[in-house]
């Protein structure tokens, strides 16, 4: 029978989602700006504020500079601007290793998995500590170089200088937004409106998002700004903006959908209905299909409405490829004791980032992969600190079938570790970026591992001698199509000769920052020569990169897409407008600091040649 005063319902439902609203609100501590209560809301004036920059630098995921010193790296975030209010390429900045599309564009691009979230967007991360607790009012983000790559700022309620850990640690987004393009490269003070969180904090993170960037972008300082009490609110409303209560309602199943992860799902409890409707007639394999394009989170929370959707979301097939990265804040041990039963199939597992702070146990993992190891194809660790010499003995010996393993920052595994990697002869890709590998385990991974086709070494500093690595990869490792030796410091002619005559399938090879490395021993003409499939070249920073060099790739390596000769002195417009004829697939084209290529040249080349994007970097 439908209500007699239909417009009362109406108004007493809205009024109910009022007072929810509020009442979740005044309980989370969310009440700033549009979304709070958006008039006569003012903090009551019982604190004074205090303003503080990052005192430490804890934890990130990639940086463009050395591990043994400042330029370009994250550690420039500690402390008062270095550059600020300048606009321009500094080293005293901190800056990210990627930028752009370019890194997905590229011999050695991973696939993405699937059921990624839309929301998360993150790629890279900085965490920052500061000196005191505080409840947070305002984060200002100076960035000194092509802005806008910051896509969430997080606060954790750990204090990482107390001596006694806490039970729960807990992450709060104060702000989060899809990736935007920037007008212009120019300095600015990014100070997004923030929400208010219920506890203290002296724990920033910073997730970015660089893909729609010009170029790398540069971060000086972060000031965080608040208050040591909590700040009281006073109540006065006048309006109510239904939009917030839908944001708050997605956030609230968010949260929800994750923390199911942790409970155990009771068949028992799920109703009984005497039949499925239309979902009877649909058949297994389409209900399959159709789920498949929902979330984790949404997954865990359609599985408790009936026995059927139970049976649906619990299918081990529902789990062939899992990333647990987008909620690494939520995922725990408790979170893999309940996915094991739905994993025994997994394929692909990504749990980068996941496990910090003690949140995953080794023990925990352990017990994860001897359920749900023995199909593992594709693992993902990147950040996971909690990972140790066990980790890596159980994953070598419950993971048969491994093919590609990413430890990348994983820089907490101790040097000898990795040797238990030359067990898994099957691996095509290895990622050691920003690793402790040392010299003796990587010449026994490279010696038992000769199906690698994808290796990376990008800034593995405790490797004595890279010219012994490349002729083990030049005997060992024919099939190898992408190379990462990123500030590799030791690599010489030698080895470079080597490694053009054993793997001459390379089609990726960074040698970025490699010091001694010299264009006069001709070891970039035998590159050039030896290596005709090259896509992707970066020899950034090798000042020593002439005429001839450029001539012969242009000769030879017709097939390059991606070119980077930053900083060089003696290459001229006249060997890249050959560079530029001949390669008719380039891309990219990084001349920034090159005396020779001024910006009149760079306005020639890229009139003539509109297909390119030619990088010119500047510092005023």
């Amino acid at each position: 029978m439908p209500p007699v005063f239909p417009m009362l319902t109406v108004l007493s439902m809205f009024y109910y989602m009022c007072l929810r609203r509020r009442a979740r609100t005044a309980t989370r501590g969310e009440m700033n700006s549009r979304r709070a209560i958006e008039s006569n809301t003012r903090a009551l004036p019982i604190n004074v504020e205090i303003v503080q920059y990052a005192k430490e630098v804890l934890d990130f995921s990639s940086h463009y500079g050395s591990e043994n010193s400042m330029s370009y790296t994250m550690w420039n975030l500690a402390g008062i601007p270095n550059v600020y209010p300048s606009s321009g390429d500094f080293t005293q900045t901190a800056v990210f290793r990627t930028y752009g599309t370019w890194w997905d564009r590229c011999p050695s691009a991973r696939l993405p998995f699937k059921r990624t979230p839309s929301t998360f967007c993150s790629q890279d991360y900085v965490e920052l500590a500061f000196e005191e607790p505080v409840y947070p009012t305002a984060v200002h983000i100076l960035e000194t170089y092509h802005p806008g790559a910051v896509v969430r700022i997080l606060a954790c309620s750990a204090n990482p200088y107390s001596q006694n850990p806490p039970a729960e640690v807990r992450w709060e987004i104060l702000w989060s937004e899809a990736p935007t393009k920037v007008n212009g490269p120019q300095a600015r003070q990014f100070t997004p409106c923030i929400k208010q969180i219920n506890f203290p904090t002296n724990l920033i993170r910073l997730e970015v998002n660089s893909s729609l960037l010009d170029y790398y972008t540069e971060l000086d300082a972060v000031v965080l700004h608040g208050v040591k009490e909590r700040p009281v609110l006073s109540l006065k409303t006048s309006m109510i903006d239904m939009n917030d209560i839908d944001e708050d309602e997605d956030e609230e199943k968010f949260a929800c959908g994750m923390d199911t992860l942790n409970k155990q799902f009771s068949i028992v409890t799920l109703r009984e209905w005497p039949t499925n409707g239309y979902f009877d007639k649909l058949p297994y394999e389409l209900i399959q299909l159709i789920l498949s394009h929902l979330t984790v989170p949404d997954l865990c929370r359609l599985a408790q409405t009936c026995k059927l959707l139970y049976q649906h979301c619990c299918d081990p097939l529902q789990y062939i490829h899992l990333s647990l990265q987008p909620y690494w804040a939520r995922i725990n041990d408790t979170s893999l004791e309940y996915l094991q039963s739905r994993c025994t199939l997994i394929q692909w597992l990504n749990l980068s980032w996941t496990g910090n702070r003690g949140a995953i146990s080794v023990s925990g993992f352990s017990r994860f992969l001897k359920v749900c190891g023995s199909e593992l194809v594709r693992l993902e660790l990147s950040c996971g600190h909690f990972l140790n010499e066990t980790c890596l003995e159980v994953i070598t010996e419950m993971c048969p079938n491994l093919q590609e393993l990413n430890l990348s920052s994983c820089d907490k595994i101790p040097p000898q570790a990795f040797n238990h990697i030359a067990k898994v002869g099957s691996l095509k890709r290895l990622i050691l970026y920003r690793t402790k590998v040392e010299q003796t385990a990587l010449l026994s991974i490279l010696n038992f591992c000769s199906e690698l086709q994808h290796l990376s070494l990008g800034s593995c500093v405790m490797i004595e001698d890279y010219d012994l690595i490349a002729s083990m990869m030049g005997a060992k490792c024919k099939k190898l199509r992408s190379l990462d030796l990123w500030r590799c410091k030791n690599i010489t002619e030698s080895g470079i000769a080597e490694l053009a005559s054993g793997c001459q399938l390379l089609e990726e090879l960074d040698l970025g920052w490699c010091p001694t490395l010299q264009s006069s021993t001709g070891c970039f003409t035998n590159l050039a020569r030896k290596l005709p499939n090259l896509q992707k070249l970066f020899l950034t920073a090798n000042r020593s990169v002439c005429d001839t060099d450029i001539e012969e790739l242009a000769a030879n390596c017709t097939h390059l897409r991606q070119l980077d000769i930053l900083g060089t002195r003696m290459v001229s417009p006249t060997s890249l407008r050959k560079l530029l004829e001949s390669c008719k697939d380039l891309s990219l084209l990084d001349v920034s600091f090159c005396s020779q290529i001024d910006n009149r040249v760079v306005l020639e080349l890229n009139a003539n040649f509109p297909n390119v994007f030619i990088k010119k970097s500047f510092t005023q």
